[in-house]
């Protein structure tokens, strides 16, 4: 099976849908085509919204790939890897389209942060998350201003800094990192369904305005995310972070 990103368009709606064989876990490879996807979509006039979601019925996301992190050799490296998920994260705030999430299952690390720089995220009651950087020696440093935004800094340093506890689809709406929370599958796609539809019904050009407004003040983000992706490449490259990554992969 291979790693695939695919877009469908219908009724104006463009749904994003990601899938890797390892947990739908993201590669440099696959965070330059979604990157690039986002892009191209937001510059298609006939899109009023995007849906982002992933394949399968297990995880949403398994954040960044283990294997490349363990390939990394220099900082050259490993601030590209950490770029790529600054690139994605500024391409969906930056992208004129409002961008709701679909989240169906748990949710690690850089996958948090995909979901947290969505501007709506519908979630099945199975969708938890948990942000694990620090337990391998690194930090949610290129995300955290994006899970910040949406939570605030004391959730975001509660789940930093309890990286081996994931919070559930419960806590994540009360802390507003979830719009909307469903029993079943059938529930959220029916809704997500409904939600969609509906927004993308409304004046085009006043969901464009919307989209500028929630993401006032988020200018510098072109430079912080970068700045955050080489404290990363740095730490990457540790010895701790280097067993860490190992012992994870033996699991």
């Amino acid at each position: 099976m291979e790693a695939t990103i695919q877009t469908s368009i219908h009724n104006n709606i463009a749904t994003i849908s990601f899938f890797h064989p390892a947990g739908n876990s993201f590669p440099s490879s696959q965070l330059n085509r979604l990157t690039n996807e986002i892009n191209t979509i937001g510059k298609n006039d006939k899109i009023n919204l995007i849906i982002l979601k992933s394949e399968g019925e297990g995880a949403f996301c398994a954040g960044a790939s283990f294997d490349e992190l363990l390939a990394v050799t220099n900082l050259e490296e490993g601030n590209h890897f950490f770029s790529g998920f600054a690139n994605v994260i500024n391409a969906m705030r930056k992208c004129p389209k409002l961008i709701i999430g679909r989240a169906h299952g748990k949710t690690v690390g850089g996958g948090v942060g995909l979901l947290a720089a969505c501007d709506y995220v519908l979630a099945h009651e199975n969708a938890a998350i948990k942000l694990s950087e620090i337990a391998i020696g690194i930090g949610p440093f290129v995300i955290e201003p994006a899970v910040s935004k949406k939570i605030g800094k004391t959730a975001m340093a509660t789940m930093t800094l309890e990286p081996t506890a994931w919070k559930d689809a419960n806590w994540a709406f009360a802390k507003g990192f979830y719009a909307q929370v469903f029993s079943t599958v059938e529930a959220l796609d029916n809704s997500l369904k409904k939600f969609t539809e509906q927004l993308a019904s409304y004046n085009p050009e006043a969901l464009v305005e919307m989209k500028k407004v929630l993401w006032e003040g988020t200018e510098n983000w072109e430079t912080l995310l970068y700045e955050r992706a080489a404290i990363s490449g740095r730490l990457v490259l540790s010895d701790f972070t280097k067993q860490a990554l190992s012992q994870f992969n033996k699991k």
